[in-house]
């Protein structure tokens, strides 16, 4: 395929799942219970941060972050402090909970709410330095060491898969009602796909991928091509890519 003709398909495919019934098998179902901007932005944000492995292990421990938080996120991370929590999904566990509710409230208390954290970093530019930016802000509260590395760390060369997802729902208006456009301070043309195996695969196999390991590096890559196809909005290929790979 030449350039044109590869445009062509991805738009094609981009349209073909970027639909409302890939929502029933995705955990960005979970956010999409609530209608409260707050709750959305949290819980999306921990299903988010527990998003890998069987997606029907993913959505049915985000149902039980849910039943924790009494169906109202907003409401529970307001009044957090510290107890014990039943929780664990593969490596992140109650301690990374603790930290993480804390840490949420810690960012509502103290920095304007979530979208606020997402702040431009002054040293480090674009979606990186925001990605950055939050972790230093979450980080602020007293926590373990072990709980840093479920926040991903671009500037280490991380390519922060999670957040990079969080961030396209919570930015990405995208007219079909699956990502929520909530967010108005990032430009969408800012945004990063979520890397994983299925889209580096897919992406490689389609020549606008060459870099062997699914970095940070591998992104700004793959990102560079995608935003030649549509500058204003490359995120949308995200949904061409993880479908071909996960379903095809």
């Amino acid at each position: 395929m030449n350039r044109e003709e590869l445009k062509e398909y991805l738009d094609f495919k981009a349209e073909q799942y970027n639909q409302r019934s890939f929502i029933e098998t995705d955990p960005i179902q979970l956010p999409h219970r609530f209608s409260k901007k707050e709750d959305i932005e949290i819980i999306g944000f921990l299903v988010a941060s527990i998003a890998w492995g069987q997606r029907g292990t993913i959505i049915k421990n985000g149902e039980r972050l849910i039943e924790l938080m009494d169906g109202e996120p907003h409401h529970f991370v307001q009044g957090y402090s510290t107890q014990e929590l039943s929780f664990v999904h593969r490596t992140f566990n109650a301690v990374d909970l603790d930290f993480f509710l804390r840490g949420l409230r810690h960012v509502y208390e103290n920095h304007g709410g979530l979208e606020n954290a997402f702040s431009l970093h002054p040293q480090i530019s674009g979606t990186a330095g925001r990605i950055v930016s939050f972790r230093e802000k979450m980080t602020e509260v007293e926590h373990e060491a072990r709980s840093q590395r479920h926040i991903s760390n671009p500037s280490r060369n991380s390519a922060a898969k999670r957040v990079n997802m969080y961030l396209r729902w919570m930015v990405r208006n995208d007219k079909q009602g699956v990502d929520f456009g909530i967010w108005n301070t990032v430009p969408p043309s800012e945004l990063y796909v979520p890397l994983d195996v299925h889209t580096g695969r897919v992406a490689r196999k389609l020549g606008i991928l060459t870099r062997k390991q699914d970095d940070w590096k591998a992104l700004e890559e793959l990102m560079t091509n995608l935003r030649t196809f549509d500058p204003v909005d490359p995120v949308k290929y995200d949904f061409a890519l993880f479908g071909i790979g996960a379903f095809e």
